[in-house]
């Protein structure tokens, strides 16, 4: 028997619809989440399929009880306090769920994003798994598919070229984990603690930093106070237009503009003055080829969609994910 767990119950719905290619597969109610099981083969041999889901991280990581009492605890000690990992959805009970489903299973095929959390959440997924697992000494027991596609095509490819998964890229996120908990609890107390000490009427009883959010939120306040405190300014500017043989040509004044009307005005004379005459110095032609547009990432996207589009970030983000799920974009 083989487990296979993605990262979400509809792009486990989307593996199982794919994969299962000697009929149908049949659906059934975990402990949690539901489970798609079929019949295939394995590596050559025949092997009776369940595939399932988490729903985004099994743990999250927080401070032991003894360092959540801010009074007793002074904010610079939390830097070097143990961490201890809870579950990220109790009600789920998600480990529950994988240690359930992997008993009497021989092997386990990791179906999670192919990006540092979906690797990080691979570990979380065999930390309940592989314990549960039969033994087969010498066997290679645990697999990890690599897709970008959620199409039949690229899912069924990505079944015959399973890798390993990578724990580097899981312990980088663990990392980033433990820093952005241990930055954000320290920050967050003492500017709180700070800011109701200092001003008595404050109208919150928490102030919070985020290491990613509070740098953006200056960006975001700069922009703000440059557009609030903008001086609309009046420039000036010649367009000329010539004709020739029946046709209008557009020139541009090499200067652009400027913004002493006076300037202007005086060469705005010395073009009209007499019978103003252009004489063409140079000829150039070239040839220019347009690319195909370039595969976008997450960020390029969501500006591309904004400007071109007029689409908000949360939208963009939400139709993108409805492609992908689709199969219609990688």
């Amino acid at each position: 028997t083989v487990l296979m767990v993605a990262e979400k119950p509809s792009i486990a719905q989307s593996l199982a619809d794919a994969l299962a290619t000697r009929g149908k597969a049949t659906s059934r109610k975990g402990i949690s989440l539901s489970v798609h099981e079929y019949e295939g083969e394995f590596y050559g041999q025949k092997a009776w399929f369940k595939v399932t889901s988490c729903a985004g991280h099994v743990y999250n990581i927080d401070f032991p009880p003894e360092f959540n009492i801010w009074d007793r605890v002074d904010p610079l000690s939390l830097y070097g306090a143990k961490t201890v990992k809870t579950e990220s959805n109790p009600k789920l009970r998600m480990p529950k769920h994988f240690q359930e489903e992997a008993k009497g299973c021989s092997y386990l095929v990791l179906w999670l994003d192919c990006d540092r959390e979906g690797e990080n959440i691979c570990f979380e997924v065999m930390e309940n798994v592989v314990p549960n697992l039969k033994k087969l000494p010498g066997v290679q027991q645990v697999w990890r598919a690599k897709f970008s596609s959620l199409a039949p095509v690229d899912l069924k490819k990505a079944m015959l070229t399973l890798g390993s998964p990578n724990e580097d890229e899981a312990r980088s996120v663990d990392a980033r984990q433990e820093i952005d908990l241990k930055l954000g609890c320290s920050f967050t107390r003492f500017q709180t603690k700070y800011f109701q000490g200092k001003y008595g009427d404050l109208d919150t009883n928490l102030i919070s930093y985020g290491p990613c959010q509070t740098p953006t939120l200056w960006f975001c306040v700069k922009r703000h106070d440059e557009i609030t405190s903008f001086q609309p300014e009046s420039f000036y500017t010649i367009d000329v237009e010539i004709s020739k043989g029946g046709r209008d040509l557009h020139l541009e004044w090499q200067r652009g503009q400027v913004f002493d009307l006076t300037v202007a005005t005086t060469f705005k004379e010395i073009v009209a003055m007499g019978t103003p005459v252009a004489k063409v110095l140079e000829i150039t032609t070239k040839e220019d080829r347009t690319p195909r547009p370039q595969a976008l990432n997450t960020v390029a996207m969501l500006k591309m969609a904004s400007s071109r589009l007029g689409i908000g970030p949360q939208q963009a983000m939400h139709m993108a994910e409805r492609l992908y799920l689709g199969g219609w974009m990688t």
